[in-house]
């Protein structure tokens, strides 16, 4: 075998095992799902009810608000006081310990293998949502070009792919894309994140007619939601009628 023929076999055995985790992502015991069952059942069996629009979690405002239980599981008071573009949120678990550390590890570790692990973990939120509406479009949040060259992978674009592919809805992945570079969200005080994000996306030239358009946008992490938001907003100046979110993990309220 020659010196190419070597390399090349060598990357793909190196690309065979970044592809196929040997280990629990959390734990570090062997594992052949990126997480194990132990892990699984500690940190991402806990189901708890959300607001269906923004996707907060709201096991404690149903212990103190005085409202109805059915009303609490419809939207939480932010949404109520001012709703959001977008119209529902599926969220697959909450962005605390040790579901950070995925999330950094996926977008910041190259660890493109745990966007499967996602994907699953999303797909499961969805199946126990019976009031899901099933959109008629998938896309996914665009990163900047100077972002997407750095980090050379869309970390949301990795979940929106078999996503797609499992729901049997079509991907659109250059639908949206950024009309300039931004800061990082996450870098942000909560009250600059809305005058950073502000029109900084726009309907891609090629992109389809949104008439009446279903359009559900992936994402890793939401936070305050303005980036969300702001992608809602563009969507439906567009024509689209109704924006889903579907996103891994979302930030709890301070």
């Amino acid at each position: 075998m020659n010196k190419r023929m070597m390399k090349s076999s060598l990357d793909i055995v190196l690309r065979l095992g970044k592809a196929i985790p040997a280990s629990c992502a959390l734990c570090g015991i062997d594992c052949r799902d990126g997480i194990c069952d132990a892990c699984d059942a500690r940190y991402f069996q806990q189901h708890d009810s959300r607001c269906v629009q923004c996707g907060v979690a709201m096991t404690a405002l149903t212990r103190t608000s005085s409202q109805t239980p059915q009303k609490l599981t419809q939207r939480c008071g932010d949404c109520l006081r001012q709703a959001p573009k977008f119209d529902a949120t599926i969220v697959a678990t909450d962005y605390v310990a040790p579901v950070d550390q995925l999330v950094q590890a996926l977008k910041f570790g190259d660890r493109l293998a745990l966007a499967p692990l996602f994907y699953r973990m999303l797909l499961a939120a969805i199946r126990r949502t019976p009031e899901f509406a099933m959109p008629t479009l998938l896309t996914a949040v665009p990163l900047s070009a100077t972002r997407l060259q750095t980090r050379g992978f869309n970390q949301a674009l990795e979940i929106a792919r078999p996503l797609a592919q499992a729901l049997a809805i079509p991907l659109t992945p250059s639908l949206l894309a950024r009309s300039r570079d931004t800061q990082m969200q996450a870098l942000l005080h909560p009250d600059e994140r809305h005058e950073n994000i502000r029109n900084a996306f726009m309907l891609a030239t090629n992109a389809k007619q949104l008439d009446g358009q279903h359009i559900a946008v992936v994402d890793d992490v939401m936070t305050t939601g303005e980036t969300l938001n702001e992608i809602a907003a563009t969507l439906k100046r567009g024509g689209a009628a109704y924006v889903t979110n579907l996103v891994f993990a979302r930030t709890p309220p301070k």
